[in-house]
């Protein structure tokens, strides 16, 4: 056996800055940013407690465990609370979104903390530092070689998020440095996620980040007791970014320099639709020309700008996003979204149901809708919107939108983020005061003892 390499290894050198993270030395934005985070993942977990796919996955594990599935009675193992709560949390594809990659950081990392935290006993500081870990590490592995992941047909947030949540896991949980890489090592080998969930509206993508954080908590514990993994799961010849993106060609320096001094996590975006990330730019473009009396039956055709790295996924094939298979394949067709936005004046959790999915006039204007690729498209530093409608009399109307509005260059507020999360809650049948009482709770969060007790039922 050959001895191994002096050289350290990318997840050494990560695993030393996180060891290095203090909770008390969180930069106040960045706690606050995780203190949204945490607003955000807990109503969108009430708001799909009672939904079929929830429904399906309670039924289908064994309760008992302690740990905490937020918006159900029972109690469960610690990677089974992080699946369920990983699941409700992706489940509307409402959660945030890092523009860089994309990736969906808090619906895996937020669930894997809170339940290694519950299971071991760990506190708020604890919860804080492995949360603020995970999140910036989720969202720094998704630009070492983005898009390809999505081009090779794997899940991002699925794959990456497997790495990143077995880091946040072993933060929380106190590893040292040799059990972290062992973790990380061992969560390459768990990774996985298709993105076939296209071909039909299948629910598979709302499992992703579930069976990632699950995974993760798998991962954690696996190094915390000594199990070897690869030192080289990231860059190695057989590592993650060669399986996954099909290439070992990438920027890893963007995973690990100014770790604990930059933070990528602070542009991270709220979504204002629970709906697929980059259909959220052209459905503002969509409601500023309904709100300009544009009607539906108005229009003769329109016709989109997009860019090349996502039409396989959200544009193509074009007949059957003219046609969405159901309500969630909808979320997945960008003149779908357009069509409902125009026609019902929204996109929120009401407007992608079986109803509006069936729906002949919102199918009609929806068929309309065509594309064309902007090669100069900045996806994915940016999300872009862009609408031309022709209408019947031979008027054009044109929309534009450089950016997605949740994002950096348009934040929501703290204000929006609840707002938000009262909707959430409110669709998932949770009292108002219950709700309140979250929220006056959340400043304090992260600074005592952790009781997840009240998120249950």
């Amino acid at each position: 056996m050959n001895a191994p390499s002096l050289t350290q290894s990318v997840t050494e050198i990560l695993a030393d800055k996180v060891a290095a993270l203090r909770p008390e030395a969180i930069p106040a934005p960045v706690r606050e940013r995780a203190e949204q985070l945490l607003i955000d993942v807990v109503g969108l977990c009430v708001a799909a407690r009672d939904t079929d796919y929830i429904r399906a996955l309670v039924a289908s594990v064994d309760p008992g465990g302690g740990c905490t599935a937020i918006g159900h009675a029972a109690t469960y193992d610690a990677g089974t609370a992080a699946l369920i709560n990983g699941t409700a949390a992706h489940g509307e594809d409402f959660d945030d979104t890092f523009e860089g990659g994309p990736v969906h950081s808090s619906a895996v990392v937020v669930p894997v903390v809170l339940a290694a935290c519950e299971r071991f006993g760990h506190d708020g500081r604890s919860a804080l530092a492995g949360i603020v870990s995970g999140i910036e590490a989720l969202c720094r592995l998704s630009m070492v070689i983005p898009k390809a992941i999505h081009k090779a047909g794997f899940h991002p947030t699925s794959v990456l998020g497997t790495v990143a949540g077995a880091l946040a896991a072993s933060k929380a949980m106190g590893l040292d440095r040799k059990q972290m890489v062992d973790a990380l090592g061992n969560a390459g080998s768990m990774a996985g996620g298709i993105i076939e969930y296209l071909a039909e509206g299948a629910w598979t993508k709302r499992m992703h980040p579930g069976w990632a954080a699950k995974a993760s908590i798998v991962a954690a514990r696996l190094g915390q007791s000594g199990f070897l993994g690869p030192r080289t799961v990231l860059e190695g010849t057989h590592g993650l970014f060669h399986g996954f993106a099909r290439s070992v060609e990438g920027d890893y320096s963007v995973l690990t320099v100014d770790f604990g001094r930059k933070w990528y996590m602070e542009s991270i975006t709220f979504k204002p639709y629970a709906t697929g990330t980059m259909n959220q730019p052209y459905i503002d473009c969509a409601l500023r020309l309904r709100a300009s009396g544009v009607r539906a039956e108005d229009v003769k055709e329109i016709l989109c700008e997009t860019a090349e790295g996502y039409v396989h996924r959200l544009w193509e094939p074009l007949a059957s996003k003219h046609r969405p298979a159901n309500a969630y394949a909808a979320k997945f067709s960008t003149p779908f979204n357009i069509a409902v936005a125009f026609v019902t004046g929204g996109a929120g959790l009401s407007a992608f149901t079986e109803q509006t999915a069936k729906d002949e006039r919102i199918l009609a204007l929806a068929s309309k809708v065509r594309y064309v690729v902007d090669p100069k498209n900045p996806y994915p530093r940016a999300y872009t919107g862009h609408i031309q409608v022709t209408l019947q009399n031979g008027k054009v109307i044109e929309e534009r939108q450089p950016h997605i509005r949740g994002g950096v260059h348009e934040p929501l507020t703290r204000a929006d983020i609840e707002a938000k999360f009262r909707g959430n809650c409110e669709h998932g049948k949770w009292p108002k005061e219950r709700v309140e009482r979250f929220l006056r709770a959340v400043p304090k969060f992260f600074d005592g003892p952790l009781d997840l007790s009240s998120l249950r039922g």
